[in-house]
């Protein structure tokens, strides 16, 4: 009776069974996950692959064909006799410098990726971290110039660029691109500055790091996956872009592959096997870009979503 008293509970306390209205939670290992389940995510997946694959496979197995065969009145999805000098003989058609438009693309998206980073990097930390007047007005000014298209503006653009003097130039699709792309990369990456705690920062200058030091050596690295995901988003939205390019290049050596693409689609007559294997030269690069940051694109798109 003096332990029970010491204890601080009573024998009908001490004999009460363990209560069973707890939750019970049931804890599979990998040895023990029911086969059921096993089979329905692996034919889940596969399905998923399938959907999203088959459109590239056909435009793949579409580029090894000849055009009598894709334009046949009873197609086969294989072809029958593999023609890879279609992917020989694309690059040599008279109409379509494809090697100068491959060009032309890598350097409008990388150049228009990187100064919208210039501008977009030092944009994001400053609202993010100082208080001024007319903050909020100006991030809603960034935000809505993203609804704009630039399709909507190109007869200004075409007009402002004459009087510039760099109409049918890299150069104007530079600056076309990396305005359209630069709400987007100053909003991303604002919130993963504010998310950054003050003191960081505060510890920081106490040990003597100016601004620029705080920004390139303490922020940068945690705010990595932003950075990532807004160059990734630039880079493919530059890539892509063909309205513009179509009004303001008209040298066909000065045009990206996505208007190139166009010159093999005639009046009365297309090229389709010229058009599916110029798509695929088109994704090479984004898919092998995707596939080198993958990881921190994922990073950058969940970041923020557990606190």
């Amino acid at each position: 009776m003096t332990a029970i008293a010491e204890s601080g509970t009573t024998p009908r306390q001490a004999t009460r069974p363990p209560s069973d209205n707890r939750r019970r939670v049931r804890k599979y290992t990998a040895d023990q996950v029911p086969i059921g389940s096993v089979l329905l995510r692996m034919f889940t997946g596969l399905v998923v692959v399938a959907v999203f694959l088959l459109p590239y496979l056909i435009m793949f197995f579409g580029s090894v064909k000849t055009k009598a065969e894709i334009r046949s009145v009873d197609p086969t999805y294989f072809p029958t006799e593999w023609h890879w000098e279609n992917y020989v003989t694309m690059w040599s058609t008279p109409e379509t410098p494809l090697a100068q438009n491959v060009i032309s693309t890598l350097v409008i998206s990388l150049c228009a990726t990187l100064l919208v980073l210039a501008v977009a990097l030092p944009a994001a930390y400053y609202t993010a971290r100082f208080r001024f007047r007319g903050r909020l007005v100006f991030l809603f000014l960034v935000i809505v110039t993203q609804m704009i298209q630039p399709a909507v503006l190109t007869s200004g653009l075409f007009r402002e660029f004459i009087a510039i003097g760099i109409l049918d130039t890299w150069a104007a699709m530079i600056l076309v691109n990396a305005a359209f792309n630069l709400s987007f990369a100053t909003w991303i990456m604002h919130s993963f500055f504010a998310a950054i705690p003050r003191e960081v920062d505060e510890a920081a200058q106490i040990d003597g790091a100016g601004t620029f030091a705080v920004l390139t050596k303490i922020n940068l690295p945690l705010v990595w996956p932003g950075i990532v995901t807004a160059v990734i988003f630039t880079f493919v939205a530059s890539w892509n872009e063909f309205a513009a390019s179509l009004v303001l290049l008209t040298t066909p050596g000065n045009q990206p592959l996505s208007v190139a693409l166009t010159k093999f689609v005639g009046q009365y007559e297309t090229s389709w096997h010229y058009v599916f294997g110029v798509s695929i030269v088109a994704i090479v690069p984004v898919i092998i870009l995707f596939m080198a940051i993958e990881k921190r694109l994922v990073g950058g798109l969940v970041a923020g979503s557990v606190k």
